[in-house]
């Protein structure tokens, strides 16, 4: 007879991580709208300058995504987690203090804006790596669940909770919050005390000098790429990302220009269309166990692919309905997705891997954002707005392809946690359903 699977509402130590998630996720809201609100108002910087902010703060996940899963699988998970907390504390109160003695330039925005960039990229990797030293396998997926429910609530309540406390202390004030919320997240992952799978360390007898950054970096890709699952997963997840930005680039001004949307009104689209998010992080977990692992996959996938039509194709008169059930749709299957994908990559994958999969990972499927965004805006000069929509939303049809035609598709359970005796590369023989 199977073994129940524990509650992880017992389980100190994981109580612990996504006590310090919560309080970390919602603090990261206000310095999302208060940095840009800083260079737009309290500095009155000129546009190119505004957009220069962006993507230094952007350019740090394509930089360093890589060489930062190499690190994570050299050491311990739980101190680059706590560095990564307390270096972004320091980083973000630097702007209050800065502010106080009338001494705060856009120069010192950009430079907290890639150094947070670049401890985040570290943060998010050295995470997604450590919840399987901290849950068993069997609780990956609700794991997964309860901290995507943390996100899902900082992104529907983050930003008008972040509005108000601005409002009240101003900007660069507010943003003392933030670095506070930093502090005490490191505090509770101090605490945590489940010890982390040993790091083993490079046998030079039998396995020769120990590789360089660069090899190790080309034994991820490897690793991603040469592997059934893994490459199924990217391909579907950076497709849909590709494709949803060659939309989402031009969309607001898609609705303000074409379909005469306020910015009241896309606003609270948007809102409604978040429910989505939360709903999901609360009802995955019990549609993985009636479905299995596989077919919930597939079934999300074809629900983000098909996300985009109702913008698309929604006559004036339905365009605010159109707005907040695309909304719903994407974030109900992408949550639902991503916690399933994850969930399913921590599991297959040896500790001493971890760091340089989830990095791989995070660089394919990001890195077609900005090009995604770049063809929708060059899309839009000249096609135009209503036909730029029409292209990604036809486009991301395809996403759920590549999962759909893998073996992923036959996945019931998650599959049993692999070792570190395991291949780091299963180039032919990946994990069999």
């Amino acid at each position: 007879m199977e073994r129940p699977t524990r509650s992880l509402l017992r389980h100190p130590d994981f109580l612990k991580l996504w006590t310090a998630e919560t309080i970390s996720v919602f603090g990261s809201a206000i310095t999302q709208l208060a940095l840009p609100l800083i260079a737009a108002t309290t500095l009155d910087v000129t546009p190119f300058e505004f957009g220069l902010l962006t993507t230094i703060e952007f350019l740090p996940f394509i930089l360093f995504s890589l060489p930062a899963g190499v690190w994570v699988d050299r050491l311990r998970r739980r101190p680059i987690l706590i560095a990564g907390d307390l270096g972004r504390a320091i980083a973000i109160a630097s702007i209050p203090v800065a502010f106080a003695f009338d001494a705060l330039t856009i120069w010192q925005l950009y430079i907290v804006g890639f150094v947070n960039g670049i401890l985040t990229v570290f943060f998010d990797v050295s995470y997604q790596s450590y919840v399987p030293s901290v849950v068993d396998r069997d609780q990956l997926v609700d794991g997964n669940s309860k901290l995507e429910i943390t996100r899902s609530a900082a992104q529907i309540l983050g930003p008008g909770m972040a509005g108000i406390l601005i409002g009240l202390l101003k900007a660069p004030f507010a943003m003392l919050l933030d670095s506070l919320s930093y502090l005490v997240s490191a505090i509770f992952v101090f605490f945590i005390r489940r010890p982390e799978p040993p790091v083993v360390p490079h046998d030079e007898a039998a396995h020769g000098p120990k590789p360089s950054m660069r090899q190790e970096i080309a034994v991820g890709v490897r690793y991603v790429t040469g592997h059934r699952w893994l490459r199924s997963i990217a391909a579907t997840t950076g497709t849909s990302n590709f494709f949803g930005n060659v939309g989402g680039a031009i969309l607001i001004l898609y609705l303000t220009r074409e379909r005469g949307l306020g910015p009241a009104a896309i606003g609270f689209a948007f809102s409604v269309g978040s429910v989505g998010v939360l709903v999901a992080a609360f009802v995955t977990a019990w549609i993985t166990r009636r479905l299995g692992v596989g077919r919930t996959l597939v079934l999300m996938a074809f629900g983000f692919s098909i996300s985009g039509l109702p913008v698309a194709f929604a006559p004036d008169a339905l365009i605010w309905y159109a707005v907040a059930l695309s909304g719903f749709l994407g974030g109900f299957c992408g949550v639902g997705w991503n916690i399933n994908q994850v969930s399913l990559r921590q599991a297959i994958t040896p500790p001493r891997m971890q760091g340089k999969m989830n990095a791989t990972m995070r660089f394919i499927v990001w890195g077609t954002m900005p090009i995604g965004a770049i063809l929708g805006g060059a899309l839009a000069s000249v096609i135009g707005l209503q036909e730029t929509i029409v292209v990604g939303a036809l486009g991301g049809l395809i996403a759920f392809i590549p999962v759909t035609l893998s073996s992923v598709r036959h996945i019931v359970k998650m599959p049993e946690q692999v070792d570190d005796e395991a291949p780091a590369m299963p180039m032919a023989a990946a994990p069999q359903a």
